[in-house]
């Protein structure tokens, strides 16, 4: 608990300095504009301070996602018997044309 805490507020700290260092970045061009000097680059500090957040957020979304599926199927596939391969849940339908085709059909009635 503490550690996936941990990693949640430095996700949001990670956040927060990649944002200051986007308004920082807008900031320091603005200024240049108004004081007409030349745009070269960005300084050093707003370089280093956005990849360090850059660094600091993807690790920490890594952390906090948690454990990723492997890439092989057959890795999956080893743990499901034969029955249960075919099996898709997904596609079952129990509102279907049945009843569009049989005018008088009645709905069996529900057991409580």
């Amino acid at each position: 608990m503490g550690s996936t805490f941990l990693n949640k507020l430095l996700l949001i700290a990670g956040f927060a300095s990649l944002a200051h260092a986007a308004f920082s970045a807008a900031h320091h061009r603005t200024y240049l504009r108004l004081t007409e000097q030349e745009w070269n680059s960005l300084p050093l500090d707003l370089i280093l301070q956005t990849v360090i957040s850059l660094v600091v957020v993807v690790y920490n979304i890594i952390e906090v996602v948690g454990h990723f599926k492997e890439i092989r199927a057959t890795v999956d596939m080893q743990q499901k018997t034969w029955d249960t391969l075919g099996n898709f849940p997904s596609f079952y339908s129990f509102n279907h044309r049945g009843r569009a085709l049989n005018p008088g059909y009645t709905p069996p009635e529900k057991v409580q």
